[in-house]
């Protein structure tokens, strides 16, 4: 590739991380991607620095490829990459850490699953202590994500009145809660309400993505201060955490997991996990932490009906009405939204947010003729009723698979090539772009998508009968509709 003759690393630096955002997410972006920086770029040769040698020796074990993948995307070739370590300055290196944070404004939704939460205030430097417990305490909860807020219907009232009767301690019993979804249910809504009404009853309350505490954990055996970290755990009275999949990536997380939620067991204190899947479908869990939950309360957060759907447009409008009272959607497009049923409720509102939106900057009405122009949602057609889960399900029915080989890291042909199948059926079939279809298969990559749907289109050209399986496949979740 012919690049100029100076090249604008820095600039392209920008994109690259917002790149990296969109496609890994706000949890692992802010985990990993988020510290770095770019410190040097001689000769085309970039450097990019850690402030920590534990985040370096992960991002270049596990994201050095992807960062060199999105500089390309950006139409840059840098000749090469190196993570480094970057020196403590002298009188700042608790403080630097303390501070850095990409503070993103904060925004009413409802059900729209994980809000990031912010410090309230830098711990004091100076001392080993304050840098063993940065970032740990005092989180800003999302103000929106309350339990009045958030909207309950079939799918999801059991989890709702679990989650409000455990932060409210109303005949609370069980020690754990374990709430397992799909993206965008609201599972975060409602750890975010319950840590939000746990607080207002003066608890003291950690509330921990498994990216964080992942990375503290690392930290504080960087540290080799392990014994601070496991102090300030188990010093609160109820421990929250999102996305539990995440510390499944790690043997030394998910062990020090464990002992955590052992812990609070035994000081007769409460628990509160959320999960993309149910504990048996997570990998890397051991049976004695599957026990463990299994001793708790599992709920199943499923996906909301058309009338719950429909009643969190309503609010979402009413809300949008508050600061743009002239911008109102008519009830039949709203409807039209809520028909959807492929989209989650974050989905679905961010199709809201874009219709009002262009309603505010056109002064234009919108119907239901003008919405698929507008957000890519057809009218109708297997696109805008299949979903992903019926794929899987399916696909693993035909194949004679359990559902849970898709998410599983098995590379036998046996699951693999069903796989692809599923993959390359999830493009054709619904809207979902390549990095959500990635999510729903086990936290996978784009480009394995990609490259799983192209592998399907080639062996569909060079087998017929294959051809005709992925065919049979494709009518038989359209006559399903």
């Amino acid at each position: 590739m012919n690049k100029p003759a100076s090249t604008d690393w820095h600039a392209i630096w920008l994109n690259v991380r917002e790149r990296l955002r969109r496609d890994l997410g706000d949890p692992v972006f802010d985990a990993w991607i988020g510290p770095l920086s770019l410190e040097s770029c001689d000769k085309d040769e970039l450097s990019i620095g850690a402030s920590k040698a534990f985040v370096g020796k992960w991002v270049a074990n596990h994201y050095v490829a992807r960062i060199e993948r999105a500089f390309v995307a950006e139409g840059a070739e840098p000749a090469s990459i190196s993570i480094v370590t970057l020196p403590p300055r002298i009188g700042e290196a608790i403080a630097k850490d303390a501070l850095r944070i990409d503070v993103q404004p904060a925004k009413p939704v409802f059900n729209t699953g994980y809000q990031p939460a912010y410090p309230l205030s830098s711990p004091a430097a100076g001392t080993e202590s304050s840098a063993a417990g940065r970032g740990l305490w005092n989180k800003m909860l999302h103000p929106q994500q309350t339990f009045d807020s958030f909207i309950p219907g079939a799918a999801n009232e059991f989890a709702y009145g679990a989650a409000r009767a455990f932060a409210e301690g109303k005949n609370t019993d069980f020690p754990l809660l374990f709430i397992h979804g799909g993206f965008g249910y609201g599972k975060t809504h409602l750890l975010n309400a319950a840590a939000l009404t746990l607080r207002n009853r003066e608890k003291k309350v950690l509330f921990l993505r498994a990216e964080d505490f992942m990375r503290h954990f690392l930290g504080a055996l960087q540290r080799k201060d392990t014994l601070a970290f496991k102090d300030e755990m188990r010093s609160a009275d109820v421990l929250i955490i999102d996305d539990l999949q995440h510390i499944c990536r790690s043997v030394a997380t998910a062990s020090e997991f464990l002992y955590t939620v052992n812990a609070f067991a035994d000081l007769r204190r409460k628990v509160i996990i959320a999960a993309d899947r149910a504990p048996t479908a997570l990998e890397g869990l051991g049976a004695d932490i599957k026990s463990r939950i299994a001793g708790g309360l599992t709920i199943e957060l499923g996906k909301p009906d058309r009338e719950t759907r429909l009643q969190i447009l309503k609010a979402r409008s009413a809300d949008f009405a508050k600061l743009k009272p002239n911008v109102m959607l008519p009830l039949s497009v709203l409807e039209h939204l809520a028909d959807n049923e492929d989209k989650s409720p974050r989905e679905t509102i961010a199709d809201f947010n874009k219709l009002a939106t262009y309603v505010d900057l056109t002064k234009k009405q919108v119907t239901i003729e003008m919405i698929e122009e507008i957000v890519g949602l057809h009218a109708g057609g297997p696109s805008a009723k299949t979903s992903i889960e019926d794929i899987q399900k399916k696909t693993a029915e035909y194949y004679k698979l359990d559902v849970r080989d898709f998410y599983s890291p098995q590379r036998a042909r046996r699951v693999a090539r069903p796989r692809q199948v599923a993959m390359y059926l999830a493009r054709k079939l619904t809207t979902r772009s390549l990095p959500e279809i990635g999510r729903r298969f086990g936290g996978r990559d784009h480009t394995t998508v990609l490259h799983a749907c192209r592998r399907i289109e080639a062996l569909c050209n060079e087998n017929e009968v294959f051809k005709q399986e992925v065919e049979f496949l494709s009518q038989m979740l359209s006559k399903s509709l």
